[in-house]
């Protein structure tokens, strides 16, 4: 019996390590935003905090995802552990779209109603805050490898800049005395959580509703198929996502009536295509021979009667 096969694990310890260092250091700074945000009335700071703490949640479902996708396939779960990281990617943008409406309501009632805020202490924790996010962010983007450490790497990126924008406002609030700057700044933060959040949402949607991989092209596959030498029909064809960057394919091929050991050059030339054009690994192709009609939704062959039957054929 075969499974298809579990992502490799030699990165899987450097990448723990990572995450490791990075729930510690993502904890400590939300610890400190809030106490500063408190202490200096400002919504921007309390934001970071919120966006920090959704971070710390992010990092700490990417370490659980890593461990169950470096876990092999077994008979209950053919396919692994692959879809571990895809899922905790959507909760956790779900999660961000939640907090990034909160700190929209919060920064439009402080608009109305300004609140005196302290801005050197806000630029001083915000500068610590770049600096931690800056290095976290780095060492994310060098192990970011799928969707689920891609959202944890897009967070803490966007921790960077916002944390950045919060210097600045402090800056502005410094030099003008306009507190109106510290909710309108909240704003820019909340829109940007909001954003990346949704992008995530919508891609991991798409797999875990098993539709068509991004960039993949129903129609470009089916011509490039159907150009093989032998091959005379493509149809009943379906891709779909096995995690963040794996995908399958499953599909009829009509060929002619020949024996099944000169078919299997017909199906040695379509996974060869599929696997380096497509970058299309675990294929599942049925053949039918012409002459086989359609029945209550079922290609089969007409010769049926007589034990004339499919030739399947298989890559993992």
């Amino acid at each position: 019996m075969q499974f298809h096969a579990a992502p490799s694990t030699s990165g899987a310890n450097r990448t723990q390590f990572v995450l490791r260092f990075s729930l510690a250091a993502t904890l400590i700074y939300v610890a400190l935003t809030f106490v500063a945000g408190l202490r200096a009335h400002s919504l921007a700071l309390l934001s970071e905090a919120g966006h920090n703490a959704s971070d710390f949640l992010a990092l700490l479902l990417s370490f659980v995802a890593v461990y169950f996708q470096s876990r092999p396939a077994d008979p209950s779960r053919t396919f692994g552990y692959q879809r571990a990281g895809v899922l905790v990617a959507f909760i956790n943008a779900s999660s961000l779209i939640g907090i990034s409406i909160w700190i929209c309501v919060e920064a439009i009632h402080r608009l109305s109603a300004p609140v005196v805020v302290q801005p050197r202490l806000m630029m001083i924790v915000a500068a610590a805050g770049v600096l931690m996010n800056g290095v976290i962010a780095a060492m994310l983007w060098r192990v970011a490898r799928d969707v689920n450490l891609r959202s944890a790497f897009l967070h803490m990126a966007g921790d960077t800049l916002s944390t950045a924008a919060v210097i600045a406002g402090g800056a502005g609030i410094l030099l003008t005395g306009q507190n109106w700057i510290d909710p309108a700044l909240s704003l820019v933060i909340a829109a940007l959580i909001f954003w990346t959040s949704l992008g995530i949402v919508r891609e991991t949607l798409n797999i875990l509703l098993e539709g068509t991989p991004r960039g993949v092209s129903l129609a470009e596959i089916r011509a490039a198929m159907g150009s093989v030498e032998g091959v005379i029909n493509v149809h009943d064809l379906h891709v779909w996502s096995l995690g963040s960057n794996s995908s399958a394919l499953a599909c009829h091929v009509t060929i002619a009536d020949i024996l099944p050991s000169a078919s299997a050059c017909i199906l040695a030339r379509l996974n060869h295509l599929l696997k380096e054009r497509f970058h299309i690994s675990h294929v599942t192709i049925q053949f039918e021979h012409t002459g086989c009609e359609q029945l209550d939704g079922c290609v089969v062959p007409m010769e049926e009667m007589t034990g004339h039957t499919h030739h399947h054929g298989h890559a993992h």
